[in-house]
């Protein structure tokens, strides 16, 4: 794969000393969390996937939901204190995000955002999430990652026990 190229991700957690695995894989677009971990043999159910929303008030907000399941937008909102949530328009996110589409990382966006992460992640020693770019994931604890982005926790997902 030649020299590692490192992603404003990658940087901020070195920068950070916070430890964290490198997975790479073959990709050229976007493909979704749930076939990427098939892919490359990594658990689903670990496998988190980073959701730009905008409230009302027209603040952005940062999701990270594992890949398999929906986000609550109703309860979501109820948990970041808005009167109502709707995803970012996928044309919108690189210019916001300073990332693309399927390499949106929580870590390092061009400002950062109130960040939650779903409380499930609190179930993992270690979650996996974007590393910044299309084929990059990074593997570390859920905690860590709070440190990074300076997160809460919050219930994020639709949940059927509701």
């Amino acid at each position: 794969m030649g020299k590692e190229v490192k992603t404003n991700a990658m940087r901020i957690l070195e920068k950070k000393k916070i430890p964290y695995e490198l997975v790479q894989y073959e990709s050229d677009e976007f493909i979704d969390g749930v076939h990427m971990a098939e892919k490359e043999g990594i658990p689903i159910h670990q496998t988190f996937k980073t959701l730009v929303l905008e409230g009302k008030s027209k603040e952005h907000y940062v999701l990270v939901i594992p890949v398999d399941r929906e986000i609550d937008l109703k309860h979501a909102a109820k948990e970041v204190k808005e009167k109502s949530l709707q995803m970012v328009p996928v044309k919108e996110i690189t210019k916001l995000t300073g990332y693309v589409r399927g390499g949106c990382s929580p870590i390092g966006m061009k400002r950062q955002f109130p960040t939650y992460i779903d409380t499930s992640a609190r179930d993992f020693e270690n979650i996996y999430v974007s590393g910044g770019r299309i084929g990059t994931s990074l593997y570390l604890s859920p905690e860590d990652l709070i440190k990074a982005v300076d997160a809460d926790y919050a219930d994020l997902i639709q949940n059927t026990m509701r």
